[in-house]
């Protein structure tokens, strides 16, 4: 019985060594990771007159992209390289800019929720009160228009009332957890009830699927679908849907020491999004009428 209960115990006593080690296995991995999505923290850099700050990106036309000459930009990209530039020239501090891919973009943004100070990312984030309860919003650095689309071919949707007869047998494309979505399962519940929804990876799928395929309806940022068209894809717009309710922010885990001194970026001089330097970066990359559109709403 002794040899038993002896045994038992050593058994036990393994599967708890076992355990733990398990544990900390995957916190260690776990650390290891979030160890990687950080930079130095801004009093850090404030005190030393030097550090890093790691961006994490989506690619988007436009906003973050490789140029001719195989270098990043863009107008994400170029606002937080004067960013800082900023900081250098009113702190006196010199800021490197670690950039780093993700083309996942719920995998983006449940990176900067759960990282650490020093990081910030853009993926032409909505700011929203649900968001803002996980995350630190820099002040708008533009202001969105959805915009409803289908191909060139469907006929114009003039009243909202009318979608379930103009858009008969058709059926939503989503880009699933996104604004968009939520969008469009309000226009089902409200207006087309029979109509199913279906869900794409990305904007750039959306786009060629409903390029191709007019039995779908899709939410898409202006500036996608103007791009998009622009190479010559057959879509149309219904202006009846366009939503310009909505404004795009840079992002930072919550406890991050950088969003004071982001806020002092925004709001220096004029105020960022009002100066010449902005409307040049927008026209830059998006084009004149873009921006103009973007900027001033026409």
């Amino acid at each position: 019985m002794r040899s038993r209960n002896l045994v038992t115990t050593l058994f036990r006593a393994t599967a708890i060594l076992l355990t733990i080690s398990k544990i900390m296995i995957f916190s260690a991995c776990g650390d290891n990771r979030l160890s990687n999505d950080k930079g130095d923290p801004w009093p850090d850099v404030l005190d030393k007159g030097h550090g890093t700050l790691k961006a994490l990106y989506v690619p988007a036309d436009g906003f973050a992209y490789m140029g001719e000459n195989g270098r990043l930009t863009g107008v994400t990209v170029e606002l937080i390289r004067d960013f800082a530039a900023f900081v250098n020239d009113k702190y006196d501090v010199t800021l490197e800019i670690e950039f780093e891919q993700e083309e996942n973009w719920s995998v983006f943004y449940n990176r900067i929720v759960e990282g650490g100070d020093g990081l910030i990312g853009f993926g032409n984030v909505t700011i929203t009160e649900a968001r803002k309860e996980e995350l630190i919003f820099s002040p708008p650095y533009m202001t969105n228009i959805a915009s409803l689309i289908t191909c060139r071919d469907v006929p114009e949707l003039e009243y909202f009332e009318e979608m379930s007869a103009t858009f008969k047998g058709m059926n939503a494309l989503a880009f699933e957890g996104t604004l968009h979505e939520t969008r469009l399962r309000g226009l089902v519940q409200d207006y087309f009830p029979t109509a199913e929804i279906y869900f794409a990876n990305s904007n750039d799928e959306i786009v060629e699927r409903v390029s191709d395929d007019c039995s779908y309806f899709a939410y898409i940022d202006i500036y996608n679908y103007i791009r998009a068209t622009q190479r010559g894809m057959p879509l149309k717009r219904h202006s009846i849907g366009d939503d310009s309710a909505e404004q795009f922010g840079y992002i930072m885990p919550l406890g991050s020491t950088w969003d004071g001194v982001i806020e002092h970026y925004f709001s220096y001089g004029e105020g960022l999004t009002e100066s010449d330097r902005y409307r040049n970066i927008m026209e830059k990359h998006l084009g004149s009428d873009l921006a103009g559109l973007l900027i001033d709403g026409h």
